[in-house]
């Protein structure tokens, strides 16, 4: 026996031997020349189209291609970040409900999570779009994008955190209450706290969701990355170039979130470990 942890990884999952080890690498890299031969044959047909001239390319020499670009990706990362908060708020109080005691309470909620997990965001940006302002509402465009978005994944985080609340152990409420705690200040103060820390990496991983949906801005002519990236292919008719480097973008993006997600996991020790020791 020794102090040494075992991760989720070595408890579910036997290491390979060298006959398995020599299968991996060889799949390994007959994929990867697959892929490059695809690749090649991509760049190849782009070339042969012309959409590699370099008239496509040079406006990223220009500084105020970069900063067209910058102005719609904060747009991005500013509607992201509000439906980011209006997704946990709203998702907060479905979870309240769903495990709330009384069943009049969780069937609403439970059927509510369900609706907005089971409709596409776009239907409820076309509703925000379309409908609400039959009704004499008049939002921003800015509202348009982040309230739809924020509806559509809070089903998902109710979950996510219903899933934290469960995995927290029975004995943490009740040796609470035998303290003589309310029942709220018992969750508020105790179970919720170790519930977040469950589920703190799942709710990064949500995020990146977030900010792909954001993408559909468009609908609302917000001002975003994609939107202006469209302005610039209209002026410039450059396609794939424009289109490549929003897509880099996106990618840069989700990575660091999910590197995010990976290192609050590996911080609060609820991903990675699970206390057992050998």
């Amino acid at each position: 026996m020794n102090g040494t942890k075992l991760s989720i990884r070595d408890t579910l999952y036997e290491a390979p031997g060298p006959k398995a080890r020599r299968r991996i690498t060889i799949v390994t890299v007959l994929s990867l020349g697959v892929l490059l031969i695809l690749i090649a044959a991509v760049v190849k047909r782009f070339y042969e189209t012309g959409q590699l001239a370099p008239k496509y390319w040079v406006i990223f020499a220009r500084a105020t291609t970069w900063r067209f670009l910058g102005a719609g990706l904060a747009g991005t990362l500013k509607a992201a970040a509000a439906a980011g908060v209006f997704t946990f708020c709203i998702g907060f109080l479905l979870m309240l409900g769903r495990i709330s005691r009384y069943r009049i309470l969780q069937v609403i909620c439970t059927a509510l999570i369900e609706f907005t997990r089971g409709v596409p965001t776009l239907l409820f940006i076309y509703f925000f779009f379309l409908i609400v302002p039959q009704f004499g509402i008049k939002l921003d465009v800015f509202w348009k994008i982040s309230l739809p978005v924020a509806i559509s994944a809070c089903g998902v985080v109710a979950e996510v955190l219903r899933s934290g609340v469960n995995a927290v152990p029975k004995g943490q409420r009740e040796a609470a209450l035998s303290l003589g705690m309310r029942e709220g200040s018992v969750f508020l103060k105790v179970i919720f706290p170790q519930a977040i820390r469950y589920v703190i990496p799942a709710l990064i991983s949500e995020l990146v969701i977030v900010v792909k949906d954001t993408t559909f801005a468009y609908v609302v002519n917000y001002p975003d990355l994609m939107q202006n990236a469209k302005v610039l292919i209209s002026n410039y008719d450059a396609l794939l170039s424009v289109y490549l480097v929003v897509a880099v973008i996106y990618i840069v993006i989700n990575y660091l979130l999910n590197r995010a997600s990976a290192f609050a996991a590996k911080k609060l020790n609820t991903a990675d470990r699970i206390g057992v020791t050998v």
